[in-house]
């Protein structure tokens, strides 16, 4: 890295020393052929030649300077009276450089001022017409102005090649600012996942731990039902656990849990062996994008999961429904605590005196704004409803 940048920082000043060297030769070749002038090319001449070419390392941060030092000389050059170089051949260089470094108007001017000055001065002379205006006019000003117009197209394309680079920078920082974006959407769905599917299975091991422990000793049928269904519900709660496992070691093989709303009998048991009476009624004519279906088994999950944990009632009723445009799922519970501070009424934020629920509802919340839907989770007179819209439109 540091050998690519003393690499780039030496770059410009040989392109300058080398202009510079191509100055002073040119034009003291020009001097060299001793054509005109009131003196022969003497040592002063030459060092004029050597001074003009020095001017090249200073181009860059000084363009305009150079071009007007240049030009002044030029007129000096020319009053000593030493031999003819021309007008063109050692302007061309200053012409350039404040072209190229986005002096344009100052290289058009300079042009002008050295044409008009050479040709009024030359006139007065008495120098002929047609030889100075019809013959060496046109192929000065054909220099200069290709010099000019050479500076102006490479600071056109260096200023094209700096759009390019920052277009592409631009372009990669946006996409890795999306990538982290995926990253983040994915870290959020699988925490959702795992509290979803952890949270629910952790309620029905401590529920039925309960009736195992209360059966023991006197109802033997009941506490190897209780550990059954506590086997049951670890053994999916692990198969859950390694497919997301095996989703985060290898996200590009996408292996995803099978949810289903034809399985809510594994989630609504866990209500039913708690005391509840459970109804579900699920309308579902068509198969649904597989999105809008993992998160309405996922919104029923976490709500059975907060019914076993705060509800004081003895019913559940769970409704799903699916028209042309969205799925609408609502669970209700007939005995929500009195005691317990509930969500804030029509908002569906949890409230502070529910500790465990308020992640679930946010999590329920997510997922139905994922797709474009709502969820609200309010008391109703009796108990709590959660109520879900989920567009089918746009989700597949």
């Amino acid at each position: 890295m540091a050998g690519r940048t003393r690499e780039q920082a030496f770059r410009p000043w040989a392109v300058d020393v080398l202009l510079g060297v191509g100055v002073t030769v040119i034009v003291s070749i020009v001097i060299s052929a001793n054509e005109g002038g009131r003196h022969g090319p003497e040592r002063v001449a030459y060092l004029w030649a050597v001074g003009l070419g020095a001017l090249m390392l200073a181009r860059r941060r000084y363009p305009v300077l150079v071009l007007a030092v240049t030009v002044l000389g030029l007129f000096a050059y020319y009053a000593v009276g030493y031999p003819a170089i021309g007008l063109a051949v050692p302007v061309a260089a200053a012409l350039f450089s404040a072209a190229e470094y986005g002096r344009l108007v100052a290289a058009v001017s300079a042009a002008v001022v050295v044409t008009v000055v050479s040709v009024v001065f030359r006139l007065a002379e008495g120098q002929d017409f047609a030889f100075v205006v019809g013959y060496e006019l046109a192929g000065h000003v054909l220099l200069m102005g290709a010099a000019i117009a050479l500076g102006d197209s490479v600071r056109s394309r260096r200023a094209a090649q700096a759009d390019a680079r920052r277009i592409a920078e631009l372009t990669a920082a946006r996409y890795q600012q999306e990538a982290q974006t995926r990253i983040q959407h994915e870290r959020m769905a699988v925490a959702r996942d795992l509290h979803d599917s952890l949270g629910h299975t952790v309620s029905v091991i401590a529920l039925h731990a309960d009736v195992a422990r209360e059966a023991l000793g006197r109802d033997e049928d009941a506490a190897r039902s209780a550990l059954e269904l506590i086997r049951s519900a670890a053994g999916r709660s692990m198969v859950d656990l390694r497919r997301t496992v095996t989703l985060l070691r290898s996200p590009d093989d996408r292996p995803r849990t099978v949810v289903s709303l034809a399985n809510l009998d594994a989630v609504t048991q866990a209500a039913g062996a708690a005391g509840f009476d459970v109804d579900v009624r699920v309308d579902v004519d068509t198969p649904l994008p597989g999105p809008v279906e993992a998160a309405a088994f996922r919104i029923v999950q976490e709500a059975i999961t907060n019914v076993v944990r705060h509800s004081a009632g003895s019913r559940v009723d769970i409704r799903v429904r699916q028209d042309e445009h969205r799925l609408t799922l609502s669970v209700i519970d007939s005995g929500a605590d009195a005691e317990l501070e509930a969500p804030k009424a029509g908002t569906g934020q949890p409230g502070t005196g529910r500790p465990g629920i308020g992640h679930g509802i946010a999590g329920m919340r997510e997922r139905a704004e994922s797709l474009g839907g709502r969820l609200t989770a309010d008391p109703v007179p009796g108990g709590f409803a959660v109520h879900a819209e989920l567009p089918l439109v746009g989700s597949a």
